[in-house]
């Protein structure tokens, strides 16, 4: 029996070690299973926060470059709005140059009814004056006859030397206007210039697409950095291969495409170089004042001209004034000058030095005071010009008394220049 006891003991013990061994085993299992969840809950949870944060800045790259856009298409609209403005003011001018000739033409038209109505009365008077003189004639006799008709026939002769004389002067005023035509045709048919017109914007070309995104930079920091050091505005559209420069500042315009062309072939775009290319773009543009002041000079045959005055008049290139290039302007109305004075049988290089110079003002810093016409004429007469051509400078406008003929033919050759068609145009 206690055999039998022993064997049941050591098998129900077995049994228990068993279930014990085997709730151990299912207890690890759940917690192994417990872990593994765990750690895939986390692993999605990062997933999940890792996708969200892409999506967020995909959605904040799209918003960037939606708002990007939506400027430029303001700057655009707005820019085009202006011009329309520009145009509707045009159109409201030409309206009202139209309504002060139509009320020109009625004032002739009353002065003319108006002499139609006195020659009327004159008629009128003289029919009287006839029929007074015979019934006067009816009571008189022969020696009183004689002297009434001699006394009409001074009235009558002194009448018609009247008329004579006036005929005389109009005639040498005619051959005196006759003459000046001819010479003003004679000036304007040797002087072919270009029209001109007001261009703001520059184009760079790009050698490919993705120099855009270069010069965009991250976040946009290239473009404004560009933008800033030059004081232009860049215009980055779906035109394949192509950046537009908007300024109205040519000098600055000028700048900016100098710059812009040595970065895209540098191929390094970021502010440090941006800042190092602008600024040797703008040592660039000073020779070319200085090399365009030269040419304008050398062209004419212009010899010992002040260096300060060349400089002045090379930056009179990057000028405009009613959309005429200011330097061109100058060089047209020198040789209008030296034609002009040379029909006259004037000087015609005094003239030419006076016609060149004449707009030097404009490049002259706005620290001087006074009109471009006064300033610039004190400035060529401190720099050794002659009482002539510094009268002719400050006269161009009749703001002083022209003292020579010279000063003369730089207000007509002015005129010429800028009525001439296709020579100026409204500023945008």
């Amino acid at each position: 029996m206690e055999v039998i006891f022993s064997g049941v003991g050591a098998i129900i013990a077995g049994f228990a070690a068993a279930f014990a061994i085997g709730w151990l085993i299912t207890q690890q299992a759940r917690n192994r299973s417990k872990e593994h969840a765990t750690s895939i809950v986390d692993l999605a949870k990062r997933e999940a926060e890792v996708v969200a944060k892409e999506a967020a800045s995909k959605i904040q790259l799209e918003l960037d470059e939606k708002r990007a856009e939506f400027e430029r298409e303001s700057k655009r609209e707005k820019m085009e709005m202006e011009i329309r403005l520009n145009e509707v003011h045009s159109h409201e001018e030409s309206l009202a140059a139209l309504d002060h000739e139509l009320r020109l033409r009625e004032k002739n038209i009353e002065q003319e009814l108006d002499e139609v109505r006195a020659s009327k009365s004159n008629l009128l008077e003289m029919s009287g004056n006839v029929q007074r003189t015979m019934a006067n004639l009816a009571s008189m006799d022969v020696e009183e006859i004689k002297s009434e008709l001699r006394l009409q026939v001074e009235l009558e002769c002194n009448d018609a030397l009247s008329r004579m004389r006036k005929d005389l002067l109009e005639r040498s005023e005619l051959d005196v206007d006759r003459e000046a035509n001819r010479t003003l045709l004679a000036a304007m048919q040797r002087i072919a210039s270009k029209p001109n017109s007001e261009i703001s914007a520059s184009i760079v070309q790009l050698p490919n697409d993705d120099m855009k995104g270069r010069i965009i930079g991250r976040e946009g920091r290239n473009i404004k950095c560009f933008e800033t050091a030059t004081g232009t505005t860049l215009l980055i559209d779906e035109s394949p291969r192509m950046v537009l420069i908007s300024s109205f500042d040519p000098v600055r315009r000028e700048i900016a495409k100098s710059a812009l062309e040595a970065l895209v072939k540098d191929g390094r775009i970021h502010p440090a170089t941006i800042e190092e290319f602008v600024g040797a773009a703008r040592l660039d543009v000073d020779g070319l004042i200085e090399k365009a002041g030269d040419a304008a000079i050398n062209q004419l045959k212009i010899s010992r001209m002040h260096p300060e005055i060349t400089t002045l008049l090379g930056r009179l290139k990057f000028r405009t004034s009613y959309s005429q290039n200011v330097l061109e302007h100058s060089v047209e109305v020198a040789m209008l000058c030296s034609i002009i004075a040379s029909e006259l049988g004037l000087d015609p290089n005094l003239a030419k030095r006076a016609g060149l110079l004449h707009d030097i003002g404009k490049a002259i810093d706005g620290e001087y005071e006074g009109s471009h016409a006064i300033v610039g004429a004190d400035f060529v007469k401190a720099r050794g010009e002659n009482d002539i051509v510094a009268n002719a400078v400050a006269a161009h406008h009749e703001e002083v008394a022209p003292e020579s003929l010279y000063a003369g033919i730089v207000i007509l050759a002015d005129t010429i220049s800028a009525v001439r068609p296709g020579a100026r145009a409204e500023s945008i």
